[in-house]
């Protein structure tokens, strides 16, 4: 299925105004309207790459950021881990303002402040400020990931969701293959602080293409409850079984790729002495991975439905994992032993990211912004604990990185078996027609 015949089935919203929209978008090929589709697709394909566009780009430079900040020892990681942290929590304040005050106006103020954080990163003088302006620039970019899940889940039935989510997923992956090569073109030709002021542009360009897209979450769904009750709608979410299968079990399997990506520098540069360009192409072969079974998951999720989908990805990163822990504990294989396995691992992020955030949208489809922060902050919030499991249990051998993706792996699967009922469908498993209220 191409992009193009994906992006001809979002149909543009009527408005009542520039800020409010009554119907609600058809999930059905409309004639005409396929360049307004694929806008549309562009735009939340940039919103959902917000979190690869503000880290992956300014990793070549952080070499000579810590020589110009005059930073100590590890706090240019700090500036990584302090994002996550930021990312992952700043999701829980902006979905309940989604479904308060709809999608437009809380992506526009998110991508202002991401600008700013951006900006302030590029006046840094200091390790500590540089730290602190990363946590405004998270808190700003979660709320593209957060709301484009939402507007996904306006526009669509659950499994045409997980169908778009996947092409959007699948658009998204160009960022983190692309941006260190940029960021290092960049740094060459201009310096450290150019690459915050390109990102920065980035979040100006978007905030422009916002202004192009009209509200999709009308009025009379909205979410009337005050915003100090978002902790108490966290918990009653949370008590559903089936949607905390979802989320626990793609936070399983983030954390597993969090890892990967803590651990495998030292695993391929340091253990198995590969050269750092060497790991930039296994890196990108990942990305590769995951972009291919994106587009599996696309054509193949309105015939099978995404649980089995779900159950068929979570079931390979399980194998995966404990293929990847064997090979680390015992050195199976070597190097290839090891690289087989984690790509296998990386590619059912295509199988399981966007099936287990459309089901979990699809339970409750009148709280998609809410239910999108919860979902996405227990995966980063998982990846940051893993991310740094990885360094508390480092004994100079892939091991610690081995265990936890196959913990990863295996626990997810499990999650998935347990809460989610695997290939069990239901009425929100088949496609839909969404029509507009009167």
């Amino acid at each position: 299925m191409s992009f193009r015949q994906l992006s001809s089935d979002v149909k543009p919203v009527l408005l009542r105004d520039r800020l409010e929209q009554t119907p609600v978008a058809r999930t059905e090929p409309v004639g005409g309207d396929h360049g307004r589709g694929l806008w549309i697709l562009i735009v939340l394909s940039a919103l959902m790459a917000f979190g690869s566009i503000s880290t992956d780009l300014y990793l070549p430079a952080l070499p000579a950021l810590g020589r110009a900040l005059n930073a100590a020892p590890g706090q240019m990681e700090l500036t990584i881990s302090s994002y996550l942290i930021g990312f992952s929590l700043g999701q829980l304040l902006w979905g309940p303002i989604g479904d308060r005050h709809g999608r437009r106006l809380p992506i526009a103020i998110g991508l202002m402040l991401f600008v700013v954080g951006s900006a302030g990163c590029a006046l840094s003088t200091t390790a500590w400020q540089m730290i602190g302006w990363r946590v405004v620039q998270a808190v700003g970019a979660c709320v593209g990931p957060v709301l484009a899940r939402a507007i996904v889940r306006d526009l669509y039935a659950r499994a045409r969701s997980a169908q778009m989510l996947s092409a959007l997923m699948t658009v998204m992956a160009i960022a983190p293959l692309l941006g260190p090569i940029v960021g290092a073109q960049i740094l060459a030709l201009w310096s450290w602080q150019g690459i915050f002021w390109t990102i920065a542009g980035v979040g100006l360009l978007t905030l422009a293409a916002i202004a192009t897209l009209r509200e999709t979450l009308p009025r009379s769904r909205r979410d009337r409850a005050p915003l100090y009750r978002a902790l108490s709608d966290y918990v009653a979410l949370a008590r559903d079984p089936r949607l905390l299968g979802y989320a626990i079990s793609g936070g399983f399997f983030f954390g597993g790729i969090f890892a990967y990506i803590a651990g495998t520098p030292f695993a391929y540069i340091a253990y198995y002495h590969v050269p750092p360009q060497v790991y930039g192409i296994l890196f990108g072969a990942g990305i590769i991975g995951i972009m291919l079974a994106n587009l599996l998951n696309a054509r193949a999720v309105m015939r099978l439905g995404s649980d089995r989908l779900l159950l068929l990805g979570t079931a390979g990163a399980a194998l995966a994992g404990v293929a990847t822990a064997l090979d680390a504990g015992f050195g199976w294989g070597g190097l290839v032993g090891l690289v087989a396995p984690l790509l296998l691992y990386l590619s059912m992020a295509g199988f399981i990211v966007a099936n287990s955030v459309s089901g979990a949208l699809a339970a409750f489809p009148h709280r998609a912004g809410t239910v999108s922060a919860l979902v996405g902050a227990m995966h980063y919030g998982t990846g940051v604990l893993t991310a740094a499991m990885v360094g508390w249990f480092a004994d100079g051998t892939p091991w610690p990185m081995g265990w936890i993706i196959a913990l990863g792996g295996v626990g997810s699967f499990a999650t998935t078996m347990l809460l989610v009922r695997g290939p069990r469908r239901n009425a929100q498993d088949t496609p839909a027609r969404i029509e507009p209220e009167p």
